[in-house]
């Protein structure tokens, strides 16, 4: 039986080998057993030799050759049995013969070879028993002994089979079970190969799902933070130009930087809000050495579904244009189509993209027209803003830039199956497109 390296530490084996066994016991046990038949062989050689009229120091050496040969029954067992088989009609080895079927059947020696030599094991076991006991009846001296004709058929048979048929079978069960362990383990350990390879999976898994949602939370607090920021730096700019010149429309810019710097607090508030609710329901379950998969999208989904819910849609695009024409802004805006039913992240993630378009308009085309399209195309809906050249004479209100605008709303559109489309005019502007599916697959 091939033994495995599962095995190996199981059984406390070393890399040391002795010839063909592989523990140190096996060793013993054999050597053992050889002694054993040997010093049977001798002894029944001993009237082998008288029955044959050999000289009785050769019958003995024959008798320890024999027996001894059992010493190599796990290497050879094929060799062992017929050895066994070979010195039946000499009515010596039978511990030799008993253990050898039992090894044989026990080997991974093909079954026909194993029923071929139990049946030749059989059948010389028979002959010498049949002649043996009809040699005894015929010498029995008791005159009230008087078998019949079944008698001696009987009793070889049944010595026989006594003698073959119980090797054979405990032989072919230990091997069978030997051949089911070994099974069993080969399975477990394919088991837990898989097993470590599912769990490595799980957790890049995991830590993906991870990256993508602090990734699309950067990008929640991108578009809310940098759209109202950029509008209170904008009336903070105009604020200071006409604080002297015209005092009503300063107090006018003053209201509108309060209004707009308690909005960004609002959805600033309410995303932390759910961002909490989220990480409390993590607290709550049992500390584990990784975070399973199913947990990490789980909670992402209720972070977006919750935002999904409570976030803005396209009713709020007119409102969102007003802010940018109250920051001086001259902006145009147009609805084209009927509308239709959209899903809330849908609704969320146009809204957004407009949003950013404006604010980039702020930042980088300071008293540019601005054009804002939304238009409902049966199951699409699509929003487009475009703005022309900047005007050299508005004052820049030096926004920053992190050049992670176009990036935010190319992710955003992308995931929901849409097409974005960005890129400079030909009279000197800026034009952001995008389209997205009303009802987005998994939505």
């Amino acid at each position: 039986m091939t033994v495995t390296g599962a095995d190996q530490d199981a059984t406390g084996m070393t890399a040391r080998r002795f010839w063909w066994w592989d523990r140190r016991r096996s060793v013993v046990l054999d050597v053992g057993l050889a002694l054993v038949s040997a010093l049977e062989c001798a002894l029944e050689g001993v009237r082998f030799a008288g029955n044959a009229g050999l000289p009785v120091p050769l019958g003995v050496l024959f008798g320890l050759v024999a027996g001894s040969v059992l010493v190599v029954r796990r290497r050879w067992p094929i060799a062992v049995v017929l050895v066994s088989i070979a010195v039946t009609p000499a009515e010596m080895a039978f511990l030799m013969g008993i253990v050898s079927l039992y090894t044989l059947a026990a080997s991974e020696v093909p079954r026909r070879i194993t029923v071929v030599l139990a049946g030749m094991s059989l059948a010389g076991t028979l002959i010498v028993t049949f002649v043996r006991t009809q040699q005894d009846v015929a010498n029995a001296t008791d005159g009230d002994f008087r078998p019949g004709p079944w008698y001696v058929p009987l009793v070889s048979l049944f010595l026989s089979l006594g003698l073959t048929g119980p090797p054979v079978l405990y032989g072919l069960y230990i091997g069978a079970r030997r051949r089911l362990m070994e099974s069993l383990r080969e399975r477990a350990d394919s088991l837990e190969r898989e097993l470590s390879l599912l769990a490595d999976r799980a957790e890049e898994r995991a830590e993906w799902a991870r990256t993508e949602e602090r990734t699309r939370i950067a990008r929640e607090m991108h578009d809310v933070v940098a759209h109202r920021v950029s509008l209170m730096v904008v009336h903070a700019a105009a604020l200071q130009a006409v604080a002297l010149k015209d005092p009503a429309k300063a107090v006018r810019n003053a209201a509108l930087v309060g209004d707009m710097g308690r909005q960004a607090l609002t959805e600033l508030r309410e995303m932390l809000g759910v961002l909490r609710s989220g990480d409390a329901g993590e607290k709550r379950r049992p500390v584990a050495s990784a975070v399973p998969l199913a947990a990490v999208g789980a909670a992402a989904a209720a972070v977006a579904a919750a935002e999904a819910e409570d976030g803005p849609c396209l009713a709020d695009l007119e409102a969102l244009v007003g802010q940018s024409r109250q920051a001086g802004m001259v902006v145009e805006f147009s609805v084209e189509g009927d509308p239709v039913a959209c899903g809330p992240l849908v609704e969320q993630t146009a809204y957004r993209v407009v949003q950013e378009a404006l604010t980039n308009v702020h930042k980088h085309a300071a008293g540019a027209k601005t054009w804002v399209r939304l238009a409902h195309r049966g199951s699409e809906v699509a929003m487009q803003v475009e703005n022309g050249p900047s005007d050299g004479g508005a004052a820049d209100a030096g926004l920053p830039s992190g050049g992670n605008g176009l990036v935010g709303m190319r992710e955003r559109v992308t995931a929901l199956g849409g097409v974005f489309v960005s890129g400079p005019t030909d009279a000197g502007g800026f034009r952001v497109s995008a389209v997205l599916p009303a009802r987005p697959r998994g939505g």
